[in-house]
């Protein structure tokens, strides 16, 4: 049965932030997922999931100046050396967090962007936080975003995904493989999920095409779930939507799997 963890940053916005990991298990969840947890100490942060009995299943690497829109610098060349800090960072929460998964974010294209130039950045970068990871046995993701969603976004397909991730060559960088991306993007979920799932460390879900529950909108996601079970995958499959009219009121669909 696939397991489902709650992403804290998209739900239970009802509460403040350290409130929802309660919320989360209260609600039948095992683990969660955030963007960042850096606006809180890891001691605040692992407070709050030892109480509440969950797993940390993922959060991103420092993305650059998030309110000024950058959408992390995995892939921008000149900003090196404060990718290798947000690697040091993100690796210390991680350890306290016991966190085995860590997002690093591509970032934005700019207009007429030497995009060889940015892959090679990315590859760079991404063979130095795959090879710190590592040293604490923590996987790298890379993820395909949809550039409706965040315009100009490097990274956007699957197969994109996998030759960046088989030029690195790191055994712990995989694919966070998002539904709700894919199928704005590429669609033929079913086809990519048997196709790439074996380098696939992560997934997420949301309706599409309005990102709300997993039970709205034009994906049959009851028949993706048993296909991924079918296949074998013992991975994490977070929650990343936005709920329609309340967090807790919207779980329907979740409770053939709680």
């Amino acid at each position: 049965m696939p397991r489902f963890a709650a992403n804290l940053s998209m739900m239970y916005n009802e509460v403040p932030f350290l409130d929802r990991f309660a919320a989360a298990a209260k609600d039948g969840f095992k683990g969660i997922e955030f963007l960042f947890p850096y606006a809180h100490t890891p001691d605040e942060v692992a407070g709050r999931l030892r109480a509440a009995g969950l797993e940390n299943v993922l959060f991103n690497m420092p993305p650059g100046n998030f309110e000024a829109g950058e959408r992390g610098v995995a892939a921008l060349p000149g900003r090196e050396a404060e990718f290798r800090a947000g690697v040091a960072k993100a690796i210390d929460y991680a350890r306290a967090l016991g966190c085995k998964r860590l997002h690093a974010m591509a970032g934005l294209a700019p207009p007429g962007a030497d995009r060889s130039a940015m892959r090679r950045t990315y590859v760079q970068n991404l063979r130095y936080a795959a090879a710190e990871a590592g040293k604490h046995g923590i996987t790298v993701l890379i993820e395909p975003i949809n550039t409706r969603d965040i315009p100009g976004y490097f990274l956007n397909r699957q197969d994109e995904a996998h030759a960046v991730r088989e030029e690195v060559g790191a055994a712990n960088l995989k694919i966070q493989l998002d539904l709700y991306h894919c199928q704005i993007v590429e669609g033929d979920l079913a086809a990519k999920i048997r196709a790439y799932l074996a380098h696939v460390g992560h997934m997420q879900i949301a309706g599409v095409p309005e990102r709300h529950e997993p039970s709205l909108g034009e994906v049959n996601y009851p028949y993706l779930f048993d296909l991924i079970d079918t296949l074998g995958y013992d991975g994490w499959i977070a929650c990343e939507y936005r709920p329609k009219a309340g967090t807790s009121a919207g779980l329907g669909w979740f409770a053939p799997y709680r």
